[in-house]
């Protein structure tokens, strides 16, 4: 990879393990196509798309919220709290929907997560998770997130 590219995510503050992961890929394209990590393709995007509320993030919410429907497994029956804030954000997304309301579900979804019986549970579970488990949900995440950015985001001017 060029040394440009990658001091340019060591400047967005990435951290050292996906730093040195992208040095040894051999160029921007083919780092996207095979990159298993979406929470780095994420964290990548979400530096590069502006501040939150910003209309340039839309197409990122939308690849976020499709991460974040792969934990719905996890939210007892019948708390729909997190199912709303998802939904809610992916309705700004479309312009059907205020910031304000994203940040109340957003805030709702939150409370009940904390709120949960289920809460210490959950939080230990996820600790827990085997690392082929985890594995497995950035994958799945790292192809969502390349079905909204089929191409990766460019870093040089």
């Amino acid at each position: 990879m060029k040394a440009e590219t990658v001091a340019s995510v060591r400047k967005l503050g990435a951290c050292t393990e996906a730093v040195e992961w992208l040095a040894e890929q051999k160029n921007p394209t083919l780092a996207w196509r095979d990159c298993v990590r979406g929470d780095w393709m994420l964290w990548l995007l979400g530096k590069l798309a502006g501040q939150v509320g910003d209309p340039r993030r839309k197409k990122l919410v939308l690849a976020a919220c499709g991460c974040a429907r792969l934990s719905m497994k996890y939210v007892r029956a019948g708390e729909d709290r997190p199912r709303i804030a998802i939904e809610t954000a992916e309705r700004w997304a479309k312009g059907k929907a205020t910031i304000e309301e994203v940040r109340t579900a957003a805030s709702a979804a939150s409370a009940a997560y904390s709120a949960s019986a289920a809460y210490a549970a959950a939080y230990s579970a996820a600790y827990a998770a085997s690392a082929a488990e985890q594995s497995k949900v950035t994958e799945q995440c790292a192809g969502i997130v390349r079905e909204f950015y089929p191409r990766p985001p460019r870093l040089e001017a």
